[in-house]
């Protein structure tokens, strides 16, 4: 029986999709329950199906090689919200813009801002860990979760926090989910940690030298404020004759006064308050310029290494298109380079223990590299032992490591 009628056959014939127009001609299914992802991964590692994972299709490029490509734009419900709890519960597929405007209108927002287009599903965001500039202020994307329930490669549900698998107990599988890529299991479900919805948003902005801005960046760090970010950029990801450092602040208009004045005290004043909607337009450009370049990859390194972070970039693949959180410590750049290149650069990151992963790219890079890598030894080992557990018979499709471990 032909993949496409047994798919039809498990979960109705509407779980595949028609007429999508990808080029690769692979089934696209697309279960409409957490169960019917459970059902389609068991089938796949019994028939010993290959199986790529895709969310709305605006941020990795849906290129693996596999047999069947699965798709999580039907999982798009919101089960709960509890504003007075700061807590919901979304299903993977819902859009981050729809699930934005949802909270908003309970009054209760997830402050995350993550790279890319607009039409990103909640799932891909926390499977690639893919925080923007609002991680300053508000942390991680692990920070913003309270649990996950995923699906192993095998078929089996599991929910963070309660089922525990053998061989990984006592293991945070939330953690272990969020940067993962969807090497351990399929994201279904995200339990979500949230904030009331701030009453005043404000964003300053400064352009200058880069080597002025760190300055700048360094007093205000100093000054110990409370931002919502502190954000550097290139000229061409703000779209400004020079390096721009914005930042935000977020609260009630107490606050956001209070910051802003303590502000322009730390760094003279030198700042220029956006109007709301240059505000929003500014993020927006610098966010979707990810998604429109072949390679995105962030660093992680020490909130005072961005500078000799940002020297290192700069030499080996260059700083066109590149930002950086001064605070956190994270870099984050986007452009053309080579396997060779990344490489290179990975390697010596490694040797500073500073891990660099691949965001997206086309699929021979990412299987050429690996969207993390073993910058530590040991690493590989425990990968592979872990990928084992939640996917023993390899059925998802997906590049964590180098094809030859020289990552």
């Amino acid at each position: 029986m032909k993949i496409v009628e047994r798919v039809k056959a498990l979960l109705g014939r509407d779980a595949v999709l028609e007429d999508t127009g990808a080029p690769d001609g692979l089934p696209r299914v697309a279960p409409a329950s957490p169960d019917a992802v459970a059902l389609l991964l068991g089938t796949a590692r019994e028939e010993g199906w290959r199986v790529r994972v895709e969310g709305a299709g605006t941020w990795m490029p849906a290129d693996a090689a596999a047999d069947l490509a699965l798709t999580t734009r039907r999982l798009d419900r919101v089960p709960s919200i509890q504003p007075q709890d700061l807590a919901a519960t979304a299903e993977a597929g819902i859009g981050c813009d729809q699930l934005r405007q949802q909270l908003a209108d309970r009054g209760a927002w997830l402050a995350l801002d993550p790279p890319g287009l607009a039409g990103r599903t909640l799932g891909s965001v926390v499977a690639t860990a893919t925080a923007g500039p609002l991680r300053h202020g508000f942390g991680a994307v692990r920070d913003h979760l309270v649990g996950v329930t995923f699906v192993t490669g095998d078929g089996r549900l599991v929910q963070s926090g309660g089922r525990v698998m053998k061989n990984v107990a006592g293991y945070d599988l939330t953690k272990l989910q969020a940067g993962g890529f969807g090497a351990f299991g399929v994201i279904v479900l995200v339990h979500l940690r949230l904030r009331a919805l701030p009453r005043v948003d404000q964003t300053l902005v400064l352009e200058g030298s880069r080597e002025d801005l760190s300055r700048v960046a360094d007093d205000i760090t100093a000054a110990g404020l409370t931002l919502a970010a502190l954000e550097l950029f290139s000229p061409a990801l703000a779209r400004r004759d020079r390096w721009v450092l914005a930042v935000r602040l977020a609260g009630s208009a107490a606050l956001v006064g209070a910051e802003e004045a303590g502000l322009r005290s730390a760094t003279g004043g030198q700042f220029s308050a956006l109007r709301a909607d240059e505000a929003h337009a500014f993020w927006m450009r610098a966010a979707e310029a990810f998604a429109t370049r072949p390679v995105t990859f962030r660093v992680g390194g020490l909130p005072d290494s961005s500078d000799d972070l940002l020297d290192l970039i700069q030499h080996q693949v260059g700083d066109e298109w590149v930002s950086a959180s001064p605070g956190a410590g994270t870099l984050r750049w986007t452009g053309e380079t080579t396997v060779d290149r990344l490489r290179r650069l990975r390697r010596t990151l490694a040797a500073q223990e500073v891990p660099l992963t691949v965001e997206r790219a086309a699929w021979p890079l990412r299987r050429a590299v690996g969207h993390f890598g073993a910058y530590r030894e040991g690493v590989g080992p425990l990968v592979a032992g872990l990928r084992h557990t939640f996917d023993p018979g390899n059925a998802i499709a997906v590049a964590v490591e180098s094809e030859d471990r020289a990552g």
